[in-house]
């Protein structure tokens, strides 16, 4: 079971249309169940008590990808989210700006 995490300065769903992600969300989903595929596989090595170090660097390569994604996302969300509210009107811009900001304080603090 999967269970959505949010945070309580998560404003969901408050953007008109399609997402800054949404042109690239086949790649967005085939990037995220490869890295299903290695938290698995970290599980995995766990359960057959692979060496520490070989764990870790497994860990740190998902730790990476999941940047990665994080980084693309934000990139998307200021392209597409923050310029569609800033032409929108001064307000609604300075409020997707101030969103994205607590959302890259939260990745940058985790």
């Amino acid at each position: 079971m999967t269970e959505a995490i949010t945070h309580p300065d998560a404003t969901i769903g408050e953007h008109d249309g399609p997402h800054g992600y949404a042109s690239d969300k086949a790649a967005y989903l085939k990037r995220m169940r490869r890295i299903e595929g290695q938290v698995r596989g970290i599980a995995r090595m766990i359960d057959e008590d692979v060496y520490c170090i070989d764990i870790l660097t497994q860990v740190s390569a998902v730790t990476k990808a999941l940047q990665s994604v994080s980084l693309a996302l934000v990139e998307d969300h200021l392209g597409h989210c923050v310029v569609d509210a800033a032409r929108e009107s001064d307000e609604a811009g300075a409020a997707k700006v101030k969103e994205a900001s607590a959302a890259i304080g939260r990745l940058v603090r985790s």
